[in-house]
C-alpha cells in the first residue's frame, strides 16, 4: 500500500488566473512572486499583445463597414429604375456615366479573386451573414481586450506595489 498524502486545502486562484481562464492556452502567474524587472517583461508583452488586438480589431471593423456598405448599396441600386443613369467608379475618384440595365443581378466578389453572380437578396443576404460572422469575431475579439487590460491593470497595480515597498524599506 502506498502513502496517501494528507489533503490540502485548495488554493485560491489570484485575480490574474480568474480573468485569463476565459482565454484558452494561457499561462498561469502569480503576479505577486514576480521580482520588478519579471513584471516588467510581463507589462512588455502585455503592451505588445493589446497593440496587436486593437489593431486587429480596427481591421475587423472596417472590415464590417465594407460589407455593410455593400448592402446599402445594393438597396440603393434595387430602389432604382431599369434604365436610370449612375456613376460607375473606375477607381476612388475617377468615374464614368453608365446606366442600370438590370437592378437584380450583381457580381458579388466572395475572396481570393472570385466572382458569383447573385441575386440581389442573395447578395444582401451574404454580405448580412459576413457581417454578423465579424460582429461575432468583434465581440470575442473585445473580450479578449478587456482580459488583457485588466491583466495589465494587475501587473501595474503589482508593479506600483513593489515600488512603493521597495522604497518604503530603503527609507528606513
Amino acid at each position: 500500500m502506498g502513502k496517501r498524502r494528507p489533503k490540502q486545502p485548495p488554493r485560491r486562484p489570484t485575480v490574474l488566473e480568474e480573468e485569463m481562464s476565459t482565454v484558452p492556452k494561457q499561462q498561469t502567474i502569480e503576479l505577486g512572486d514576480l521580482d520588478l524587472p519579471q513584471l516588467v517583461e510581463v507589462k512588455k508583452q502585455l503592451d505588445e499583445e493589446l497593440s496587436h488586438l486593437t489593431a486587429s480589431f480596427g481591421k475587423l471593423k472596417q472590415a464590417q463597414s465594407r460589407f455593410q456598405d455593400c448592402i446599402d448599396s445594393l438597396q440603393n441600386v434595387k430602389a432604382r429604375a431599369t434604365g436610370s443613369e449612375i456613376l460607375v467608379p473606375l477607381t476612388g475618384s475617377l468615374y464614368v456615366p453608365g446606366e442600370l440595365l438590370e437592378t437584380d443581378k450583381v457580381i458579388v466578389d466572395v475572396g481570393t479573386g472570385y466572382y458569383v453572380e447573385k441575386t440581389s437578396d442573395d447578395a444582401v443576404k451574404f454580405y448580412s451573414d459576413k457581417v454578423e460572422f465579424v460582429k461575432k469575431n468583434l465581440d470575442k475579439l473585445q473580450e479578449t481586450i478587456n482580459t488583457k487590460q485588466n491583466n495589465l491593470r494587475l501587473t501595474v497595480d503589482v508593479m506600483q506595489l513593489k515600488i512603493s515597498l521597495g522604497a518604503a524599506s530603503t527609507s528606513k
